[in-house]
C-alpha cells in the first residue's frame, strides 16, 4: 500500500520545485509575475479571509476556556514576558553577528539613493489605538492588536457573566470549530499556493540582483538559525523538558509557510494546528498564538540590528556601545508598537536609525532586499510564538505527551 504524503513533506517539495521554476524564469520575471504568481494570490485571499474571525473566536473560546480571570492575567503576564525577554535577545544576537562579521564593510551607497520614511506611530498613539472605539471597524480593517484586545476583553467578560453568557459561549465554541474546519480545508491547497508564490520571488531576485547585498543576507539568516537553535531549543529543554529535535519537526509545515508567505497572519492556522500537535492544550495554543502572531518579532528585531549596523558601516559611520543599546531597546518596544502595521519590518527601522541618527537613506538598499530577508525574519517569529505556547502550557503543567509519528517528517 502506498503511503500516502502528509502536508509538511507536500510544501517542503512544493518549497523546492517552486525554487528551480523561478530559477529557470529569472530571464522572463513577468511570466512568473502574470501567469503564477495569481494562484499564490488566491490563495493567501483565502488565509485573509479566514484570519480575523478565526483570531476573535479562538481568543474569544481561549480566554473563557482558561475558567479563571487570575489565569488570564498569569498566563498573559508569562507570554508577554517571554516574547519581550526573546525580542531582545534576537536583536543583541544580530549586533553581535554583524559586528563580528563586518557586516557592511567594502560596500557603498549610490549617491542618488533615496527612501521615504513611513509614518511612525508615536508611543501615545501605540496606547490609545489598543483600545478599539468600534470592535466592528476593527474587524473590518483588520487590526489585529484591537481584535485581540476586545476578544480577550469578550471572554473574559463571557466567563464573568457563568450561566447567562451560555448561549453566547456555545455560538463562539461553534464558530471557532467551524473556522478550524474551513482552515483544514484551505490548508490543503498550501502546497500550491507556496509553489506559485515562490516562483516571482526567485525569478526576481536572482542571485545577480543580491550579490552586493548578500551578505547581510547571509547574517541575518545565520542568526535566525542560531536564534531558533540556541533560544527556542534552549528555553524548551530548560523550562519544558521539551525536546528541541521534536520541536522543529512539529513547527516544520508552519516555518516553511511563513517563510515563503512572509506573512505571520497568514501562516496563524498552521502554526496553531503544529502547537496542538506538540501538545499544547487548544486553550493556551488559542490564547498565545494569536497574541504571537501580533506582537511577537523576534526575527525582524534581529533584522533591526543586523541592518543598523549595515547602514552604519556603509556611511562610515561607527555605532558606539550606548547606541547600540538604544538600537536593542528601541527594537524591542517597537517590535509591538508597530504590530499589525503593513510593512512592519520598514517601519521599526526607520525608528531604529532615528532613535541613532542614522540616515534614512539608508532604507533604499535594504528595502531592495526586503522581501528576502522578510521570509527568514517571519519564519522565525511563528516558530517562537510556537515554542513559548509549549513553554505556557508546560508551566501550567497543561502539555500533553504525544508521541511523534516515524517515517519523515510527522504530520
Amino acid at each position: 500500500m502506498k503511503k500516502k504524503l502528509n502536508l509538511s513533506t507536500k510544501i517542503l517539495i512544493a518549497l523546492i520545485a517552486g525554487i528551480f521554476v523561478g530559477i529557470l524564469l529569472q530571464g522572463s520575471p513577468e511570466i512568473a509575475d502574470k501567469f503564477i504568481k495569481p494562484f499564490g494570490t488566491l490563495f493567501l485571499n483565502l488565509i485573509k479571509l479566514i484570519v480575523v474571525p478565526l483570531v476573535l473566536a479562538s481568543l474569544v473560546v481561549g480566554t473563557f476556556g482558561l475558567g479563571d480571570v487570575k489565569k488570564i492575567g498569569k498566563i498573559g503576564g508569562k507570554t508577554l514576558a517571554y516574547f519581550l525577554l526573546t525580542t531582545a535577545f534576537a536583536v543583541i544576537l544580530g549586533l553581535l553577528l554583524a559586528n563580528l562579521l563586518k557586516v557592511g564593510a567594502g560596500y557603498t551607497i549610490p549617491v542618488d539613493a533615496t527612501a521615504d520614511a513611513k509614518e511612525i506611530p508615536s508611543f501615545i498613539d501605540t496606547l490609545l489605538n489598543i483600545i478599539p472605539t468600534n470592535p466592528f471597524k476593527a474587524v473590518v480593517d483588520g487590526n489585529m492588536l484591537q481584535i485581540i484586545v476586545f476578544a480577550i476583553m469578550l471572554g473574559a467578560s463571557i466567563m464573568a457573566v457563568g450561566e447567562k453568557g451560555r448561549s453566547l459561549r456555545e455560538g463562539f465554541e461553534g464558530l471557532a470549530e467551524a473556522m478550524y474546519k474551513m482552515t483544514g480545508a484551505i490548508m490543503e491547497f498550501a502546497p500550491y499556493g507556496v509553489f506559485a508564490l515562490i516562483i516571482p520571488v526567485v525569478a526576481v531576485h536572482g542571485p545577480k540582483v543580491l550579490l552586493p547585498l548578500l551578505k547581510v543576507i547571509v547574517v541575518v539568516y545565520l542568526g535566525c538559525l542560531l536564534h531558533a537553535i540556541l533560544v527556542y531549543g534552549g528555553t524548551l529543554k530548560i523550562f519544558a523538558n521539551y525536546s528541541p529535535l521534536k520541536f522543529f519537526k512539529l513547527v516544520l509545515p508552519a516555518s516553511i509557510f511563513a517563510f515563503t508567505t512572509a506573512s505571520s497572519a497568514a501562516a496563524l492556522p498552521l502554526t496553531m494546528k503544529s502547537s496542538e500537535e506538540m501538545g499544547v492544550p487548544k486553550s493556551i495554543s488559542s490564547f498565545v498564538i494569536p497574541l504571537g502572531a501580533t506582537i511577537n518579532m523576534d526575527g525582524t528585531a534581529l533584522y533591526q540590528g543586523v541592518c543598523a549596523f549595515f547602514i552604519a558601516q556603509v556611511y562610515g559611520l561607527n555605532l558606539t556601545i550606548g547606541q547600540q543599546v538604544t538600537v536593542i531597546l528601541t527594537a524591542t518596544l517597537a517590535s509591538i508598537g508597530t504590530a499589525g502595521v503593513p510593512g512592519a519590518g520598514l517601519i521599526m527601522l526607520t525608528m531604529v536609525l532615528q532613535a541613532v541618527g542614522l540616515p534614512l537613506e539608508g532604507l533604499a538598499l535594504i528595502a531592495g532586499i526586503d522581501r528576502v530577508l522578510d521570509m527568514a525574519r517571519t519564519s522565525i517569529n511563528i516558530t517562537g510564538d510556537a515554542a513559548c505556547a509549549v513553554i505556557i502550557a508546560a508551566s501550567e503543567k497543561e502539555l500533553i505527551e504525544k508521541p511523534v509519528k516515524t517515517g519523515g517528517i510527522p504530520a
